[in-house]
C-alpha cells in the first residue's frame, strides 16, 4: 500500500526549524521533498555536534529529503527553481516577507508555471500587519505571544519553553494547512496560497489562557509545574527527585488520599473539598503532599499511583526519557544509516497506524547530494547541468562509493 503523499513533490525553500520540520513530516507521509539550499547551506548544517563533518541536529530534522544547491539570486538559478516548481505540487518557504518576490519565486510567479500549486509561507509575524516586514525567531515569538511570562516559577524571570515551541507550532500549523489545501484541491481542483507565523501559531495553542482572559479578565502568570485550573496536578518532590501527579477530579482525589498516600483525613479538610478550593490552596496542598512523598523515592510512588489508577509518572532527564523501555518499545528512537555519519539515531514516528501512513525511508541528504539528479528529472540535459556546475549556479556533493 503506497504512502498517502507518494507521487507528490514538495519544493522546500526553507531552513533552520519551522519549515524543515513541516517538510520532514510531508516526507514521512511519502512526498518527494526537494530541499533547495544556498551555496552556504541550511544554517543548521553548522550546528554542533558534528560527526564526520555533518551536523547530527540537521540530520535528525531533514530525513526523507533530497538536497540541491542553487544560487537563487542568479537568473539561471531562478529559472531552475521555476522549472522544478512547474513539476511540483507544493512549495514551502520561510524567508523574511518580501524576499521571495525579489527573487522572483513568490506565489504569483510560480502560479504562472504551475496554476494549481499549493504555496505555503512561514514567517515571524505574517506577511501583513505592522510587523509584517519584521524578522523573527522562536525566542522572539515566545516573548511576544505571552508564553514566556506564563512559563517558569512564580516571581522568577520570564522563561522560554524548553524546546523551540513556536517554531514547531508554526511547522505543524503549516502542515495541516497544506494537507487541508490538498484536500480542497482534490475536491475542487484548485491550489491556493496560505501563510502563518511563529507568533500566531504559538498564540493559537494558548486556548485556556485565552478563555480565562476574555471570560474573567485573568492574566496568566508563571505557576511552575502547577495547572491553573486543577489541583493536585503538578510535579511534587519525592525522596530522590520529582513525581508528576494528576489527581484533580474528586474521584481521583479520593483514591489518591486513600490508596496512594494513606491520608483519608485530607478528604475532610474544607480547604481541599473541591477542585477550585484545592487550586486556591495549592501552597498548603503541596506542603502536605510533599511531606509524605519525600519519605520514599519516585519509583515507589509511581508504582502506587499506577496500582491505584491515578495518572502519574517520573520527571525524567532527557537521557532517561530516551532509555525508557516504553519509549523504546514505541520505537521513538530509530536506527538509520547516514552516508557520512554512518549508523545514527533519529526520532521515531509519533503516529502509529493500521495502514501505510508514515515511514522513515532515507537519511538526511548531503549538501547538494541530489542536484544533478533533480535537475535532470525536470528536463535539464546532463551537459547543461555540468555547465551550471562550472559557472557556480548550482553545486553538488557526491556520496563516496
Amino acid at each position: 500500500m503506497p504512502l498517502p503523499l507518494e507521487g507528490m513533490r514538495v519544493l522546500d525553500l526553507t531552513n533552520v526549524m519551522a519549515g524543515p520540520y513541516c517538510a520532514m513530516v510531508l516526507g514521512d507521509l511519502g512526498a518527494e521533498v526537494v530541499k533547495v539550499e544556498s551555496p552556504e547551506g541550511d544554517g543548521t548544517r553548522k550546528f554542533e555536534p558534528q560527526v564526520n563533518g555533518e551536523s547530527y541536529c540537521f540530520a535528525v530534522l531533514n530525513r526523507n529529503k533530497k538536497s540541491i544547491v542553487v544560487d537563487m539570486k542568479s537568473p539561471e538559478g531562478r529559472e531552475a527553481i521555476l522549472r522544478i516548481a512547474a513539476r511540483s505540487d507544493i512549495v514551502i518557504e520561510n524567508f523574511r516577507p518580501g524576499v521571495v518576490k525579489k527573487l522572483g519565486i513568490d506565489y504569483e510567479s510560480i502560479r504562472k508555471v504551475k496554476p494549481d500549486i499549493i504555496y505555503a509561507s512561514m514567517s515571524g509575524f505574517g506577511q501583513t500587519g505592522p510587523y509584517g516586514k519584521k524578522g523573527g525567531f522562536d525566542i522572539i515569538a515566545q516573548g511576544m505571544s505571552g508564553i514566556m511570562m506564563m512559563t517558569g516559577h512564580p516571581g522568577g524571570r520570564p522563561a522560554k519553553v524548553g524546546i523551540a515551541m513556536n517554531d514547531i507550532a508554526c511547522g505543524v500549523t503549516t502542515l495541516y494547512g497544506i494537507l487541508g489545501a490538498m484536500i480542497g484541491k482534490l475536491r475542487h481542483g484548485s491550489g491556493q496560497y496560505l501563510e502563518t507565523s511563529l507568533l500566531e501559531a504559538g498564540l493559537a495553542w494558548s486556548i485556556w489562557e485565552f478563555g480565562a482572559y476574555f471570560g474573567g479578565g485573568e492574566l496568566p502568570t508563571a505557576t511552575g509545574t502547577r495547572h491553573r485550573r486543577s489541583a493536585p496536578y503538578q510535579a511534587f518532590r519525592s525522596q530522590d527527585g520529582y513525581v508528576t501527579i494528576g489527581a484533580s477530579g474528586d474521584k481521583l482525589w479520593k483514591i489518591f488520599c486513600e490508596q496512594v498516600v494513606g491520608q483519608p483525613q485530607w478528604l475532610q479538610d474544607p480547604r481541599f473539598a473541591r477542585n477550585p478550593l484545592r487550586v486556591k490552596n495549592a501552597d498548603a496542598l503541596q506542603e502536605l503532599i510533599e511531606s509524605i512523598l519525600t519519605t520514599k523515592p519516585t519509583a515507589h510512588w509511581v508504582e502506587k499511583l499506577d496500582a491505584a489508577g491515578v495518572p502519574g509518572g517520573p520527571v525524567y532527564t532527557y537521557d532517561q526519557t530516551l532509555a525508557d523501555p516504553h519509549v523504546l518499545h514505541r520505537q521513538m528512537v530509530y536506527d538509520i544509516e547516514h552516508p557520512r555519519i554512518g549508523p545514527m539515531k533519529t526520532l521515531g514516528l509519533p503516529l502509529k497506524s493500521t495502514g501505510d501512513l508514515t515511514k522513515i525511508r532515507k537519511p538526511a541528504p548531503l549538501h547538494g547530494q541530489h542536484t544533478r539528479e533533480v535537475l535532470q528529472e525536470v528536463g535539464y540535459a546532463a551537459s547543461d547541468v555540468s555547465a551550471l556546475l562550472e559557472r557556480g549556479v548550482v553545486m553538488e556533493t557526491k556520496v563516496a562509493a
